[in-house]
């Protein structure tokens, strides 16, 4: 099971960003904490939230890479819409499933703090994904 992710969004004039991300996934959605890690700049100020606001087509790619084993290679890549969540229960209940799937989470106050809901539109794979996401 993965829990790490790289997200890839681009502001308005189409300058690429890729942050490694961790993330939840649903059916129809992935969804993204802004959590208390050390940051540069302040939640709300991320490069990643400001190129969603000019841009929201992204990118989230999950890929398993063995050294050893290249018939074990593979990747998943999520395109889709992104939006912001501040408040409301959708919000509420991503940053609770958030905090199940990792436990780094359960001693941080993210209530007040941002989700990404990626809406998925498109998801193409390759190679070996029984090792690459679940």
């Amino acid at each position: 099971m993965h829990r790490v992710a790289t997200l890839a969004t681009a502001d308005a004039a189409g300058a690429p960003h890729a942050v490694p991300v961790c993330f939840l996934a649903e059916p129809s959605t992935i969804y993204i904490a802004i959590d208390e890690k050390p940051k540069r700049v302040a939640g709300r100020s991320l490069k990643r939230l400001r190129n969603i606001a000019e841009n929201p087509q992204v990118a989230l790619v999950v890929d398993h890479y063995d050294d050893d084993d290249w018939t074990r290679l593979g990747w998943v890549m999520v395109r889709g819409r992104a939006e912001v969540l501040e408040t409301g229960s959708e919000h509420a209940s991503a940053q609770q499933r958030l905090k199940a799937r990792y436990a780094q989470y359960a001693d941080m106050a993210l209530e007040n703090l941002p989700v990404i809901a990626i809406r998925i539109e498109r998801v193409t794979s390759w190679g070996d994904l029984k090792s690459t996401i679940s």
